[in-house]
């Protein structure tokens, strides 16, 4: 698998996100995610950091090893990596302001948009699924 965990420093990464409102967002989404989760946070593969970590299992039966919540401050926004389907998700998403959605993601143009009680519930709901 090409995303795995490094040993790359979480903080360089994010002083090298060029754009100045994203690399907030960046450094404002982790503290949120390591104050849920109480991990400090890594970086996984060359673009994501992720908080905790756990065994995810295919349909197929393949495993990987893969963090619980996590995110990346991707050009045209950010990207919440929070898991496909848990207790909540919905009525959270519906509260949290403008986003647009794939399947485990959650993609946020501007987090100052965004209701911070409700993404810090979001993510401890996505923690705790």
């Amino acid at each position: 698998m090409k995303t795995t965990r490094t040993d790359v420093s979480v903080d360089d990464f994010l002083a090298s996100v060029p754009d100045e409102s994203r690399r907030a967002d960046a450094i404002a989404v982790r503290e949120v995610m390591r104050k849920v989760t109480g991990d400090p946070g890594a970086m996984w593969g060359e673009s994501i950091v992720g908080f905790g970590e756990a065994t995810l299992r295919y349909a197929t039966g393949r495993e990987v090893e893969w963090f619980v919540v996590g995110f990346s401050p991707r050009k045209t926004s950010t990207t919440l990596y929070l898991g496909e389907d848990f207790p909540g998700k919905h009525d959270l998403l519906t509260g949290l302001g403008p986003h647009t959605t794939g399947k485990g993601c959650v993609y946020v143009k501007r987090l100052d948009v965004l209701d911070p009680a409700t993404l810090e519930r979001l993510v401890a709901a996505a923690v705790t699924r």
